[in-house]
């Protein structure tokens, strides 16, 4: 028989045991057992719930779980990164963050959460460029006649983004300030409104979302005079950079989503749904899906995401301030 001293020792070591067992889901080993979540700061139908749907499903095929899209719209994905920042830390609650909530946003105001230190990166997930789309009456056709146009009528000619504060709306504004040009920006509440306004020829310049402007543009509806991205679209690679007109080298205004989750997850948790996503977006369905609407799978470590968004908010910030913008 044990001494009774013996056997109170064992018991609380099985006690300590169990309680390690007990934490192992959220650390690692069996590691996911119910279904996760990828909140997105929009609703569906934009570009934003378009990827996370596109990778929801393979990630939950790799991972054995069912990948549940929640969609928290609202202040130009700040609403669904504050949910998100303020989520358990358990590896069940992810969150597409965009550069409107972790950079934009904080910049022009204050926002309930701290970009960096409530987020644990995981990786960049996809690049996204913007284009200039007009209405193919406007008497301009390429980025250097736009700016002809612009500086004949100072504050004349007007340009629309999906909202105060989008990815498109600074866009507008860098351009301005390298094409040393006045335009007045027109805000809308999403891209949707502001594309049936452009095809309806009551707007001439839309800063868009590539992947709201490659239908019309194919359709002969609208003509793309430049995209904003350091390189070409493969999905309409005869349309030019910005940077490719004359004074107009080093400029580059893409957007760009990325995978992160609330401050806290483990890292080995980190670690696995990193290697998860990366292979997702290598998956040649799943590129092809995302190429085909001008969209563009990149991956990185969280560190290098991390680095990549202090850079982003850097950047923004002087354009933001050389802008004046200010919250609604």
């Amino acid at each position: 028989m044990i001494p009774q001293p013996a056997n109170r020792t064992l018991s609380a070591l099985a006690g300590i045991v169990l309680l390690a067992l007990a934490g192992l889901p959220a650390a690692a080993a069996d590691y996911p057992t119910r279904p996760l979540r990828i909140i997105v700061g929009f609703p569906p139908g934009g570009a934003t719930d378009l990827v996370a749907r596109i990778v929801a499903p393979r990630l939950g095929e790799s991972l054995k779980q069912q990948v549940i899209v929640d969609n928290r719209a609202g202040a130009n994905g700040t609403i669904g990164a504050e949910i998100a920042a303020r989520s358990t830390p358990d590896g069940y609650n992810l969150h597409l963050a965009t550069l409107g909530a972790l950079v934009i946003s904080p910049a022009i105001t204050r926002v309930p959460y701290d970009p960096l230190k409530d987020f644990a990166t995981i990786s960049m997930a996809v690049q996204l460029q913007n284009m200039f789309l007009v209405h193919p009456t406007l008497a301009a056709k390429t980025i250097p006649e736009l700016i002809a146009l612009a500086k004949q009528k100072p504050g004349g000619l007007n340009y629309a983004s999906s909202g105060l504060g989008s990815p498109g709306h600074l866009a507008g504004e860098l351009f301005k300030t390298m094409a040393k040009v006045d335009m007045t920006h027109v805000p809308y509440k999403g891209g949707g409104p502001a594309l049936a306004d452009l095809l309806g020829g009551q707007l001439p310049v839309f800063v868009a979302v590539i992947s709201t402007g490659v239908p019309p543009v194919k359709a002969g509806r609208a003509v793309a005079l430049a995209v904003t991205g350091a390189q070409r679209s493969s999905a309409l690679p005869g349309v030019p950079t910005v940077a490719e007109s004359p004074g107009m080298k080093g400029y580059e205004a893409s957007n760009w989503y990325g995978m992160v989750a609330p401050a806290g997850t483990p890292p080995a948790i980190i670690r696995r749904l990193q290697d998860e996503l990366h292979a997702v977006l290598k998956a040649q369905d799943v590129r092809d899906a995302l190429l085909s609407r001008g969209i563009d799978p990149e991956i990185s470590t969280a560190e290098a995401f991390t680095a990549y968004i202090q850079s982003e908010t850097a950047k923004w910030e002087k354009v933001i301030r050389a802008a004046n913008l200010k919250p609604n």
